[in-house]
């Protein structure tokens, strides 16, 4: 499964990805995002599964989704959010 991160740089943002050689990088947040999201849907849509994870500037947190390929040919590739597991086993205590 590939994979996509965005994280943050000094004064910008980097979207890495191994199906890129090098980074990309973005003055804002918004559009290295944006980019990371048209690439995952890019990816899923020719038949793999695509894991996007987003980090936050503190990189303390992070949103991750898979981007799965489309059910049918004329479909878009659906984005579904993955739980932040260390949050679940928190709620518990």
């Amino acid at each position: 499964m590939e994979t996509i991160v965005v994280e943050p740089l000094t004064g910008g943002w980097a979207v890495r990805s191994d199906a890129i050689e090098n980074p990309m990088v973005f003055r804002s947040g918004s559009s290295a995002e944006d980019t990371a999201r048209a690439l995952a849907f890019k990816l899923a849509s020719a038949g793999e599964p695509v894991r996007l994870r987003l980090k936050l500037r503190d990189s303390s947190t992070e949103a991750r989704f898979i981007c799965l390929p489309p059910v049918e040919p004329c479909a878009p590739p659906n984005l579904v959010s993955l739980p932040d597991v260390l949050t679940r086993d928190m709620a518990r205590l």
